[in-house]
């Protein structure tokens, strides 16, 4: 029997298009989920109650903040950044708490699936939390490690008393202290984590090249295009994490690499950003013209992968080359 899988993230609509395609990700690779939304904002909570696709339950921040009102007296205190990171742990506090669910994941808004997620809570196994190592390079270590040993990307909690405590621990840390900056053992939201294993037990670490894959660490993998879909160290990309992608014109997005001392191969360049960047800009024309997602409706031709399924459907897409790190696309 397929296991429904919860997971919840966070996005205002400036990244409503992120938000769109993880969730047309996670359609394509897991049989049955609900995406928990928190919409950081009213024009976002509008958008996703009036146009969003199924699967997704829009949690609105005036709930959250009614729910938790510790969370809401620190917003004075915050900028708007290190107030959304100190809901990180907020939200999977209050769903585990309102919705009654035995787990839930928190993910980032900027990931994208390319395979089912179920090697991860299969590696998980009976412990109660599961966090993602950074898995830095030598060369991004030198400037970022210093952000923590873990990250902020992929985290799990179960209804079990180890996973309560430790989620309870975070969002206490995070009340008192949530900045976006490095100041001794803290970093906003994320250098907590680092202390997770040592004050709780049931605390797992996966070890899965697939899972999280990134600009900070994906030098120091063997990335490749396979018939079956991208691998990593021979093993399936589960999802990449796109921290930093950014469009620098209406047609070049900066891949955000070279800051972690990474470079844009044809295997990252075809298998990785031209399909994610694909979809965003699909994202972003449904976004602006306020038409629904359809949870992916007509995007899952089979055995195409899904750069060709948009331009199947018409979008601007997807001739692609670089210059450097940068993609540039243009009509196919």
């Amino acid at each position: 029997m397929t296991q429904h899988r919860h997971f919840c993230t966070y996005f205002d609509h400036r990244y409503l298009p992120a938000g769109l395609a993880l969730h047309a990700s996670l359609h394509r690779v897991c049989p049955a989920f609900t995406l928990w939304v928190l919409a950081l904002d009213e024009a976002a909570a509008d958008w996703l109650e009036r146009h969003g696709p199924p699967g997704i339950e829009i949690v609105r921040l005036t709930e959250l903040e009614a729910a938790d009102p510790e969370l809401a007296a620190v917003r004075p205190t915050r900028s708007l950044v290190e107030y959304y990171f100190t809901c990180s742990p907020c939200l999977p506090s209050f769903l585990l708490r309102a919705k009654g669910l035995e787990a839930i994941t928190y993910l980032d808004a900027d990931l994208w699936f390319f395979s089912s997620p179920e090697p991860l809570f299969a590696e998980l196994g009976s412990d109660s939390v599961a966090i993602v190592p950074h898995r830095f390079t030598s060369a991004s270590a030198r400037t970022h490690a210093r952000h923590g040993h873990y990250n902020v990307g992929w985290l799990t909690f179960r209804a079990t008393g180890d996973g309560l405590a430790c989620l309870a621990w975070w969002r206490a840390r995070c009340i008192e202290w949530c900045h976006d900056r490095v100041e001794g053992d803290r970093y906003a939201d994320q250098k907590y984590l680092d202390r997770f294993a040592l004050l709780f037990n049931g605390v797992h670490a996966i070890d899965h090249p697939g899972a999280n894959l990134a600009p900070w660490n994906v030098a120091g993998h063997g990335v490749a295009l396979a018939a079956d879909g991208v691998r990593v160290d021979g093993r399936p990309l589960v999802f990449f994490h796109y921290q930093g992608l950014k469009a620098v014109s209406p047609s070049r997005y900066d891949t955000n690499l070279a800051g972690y001392g990474a470079h844009l191969t044809p295997a990252l360049r075809d298998g990785v950003f031209a399909p994610y960047i694909a979809e965003l800009r699909a994202c972003e024309w449904r976004a602006r013209h306020a038409r629904p997602v359809g949870a992916g409706a007509g995007l899952r031709r089979a055995g195409l992968p899904a750069w060709r399924r948009l331009a199947a459907r018409g979008w601007r897409t997807l001739r692609s080359w670089w210059s450097g790190d940068v993609m540039r696309v243009g009509a196919g």
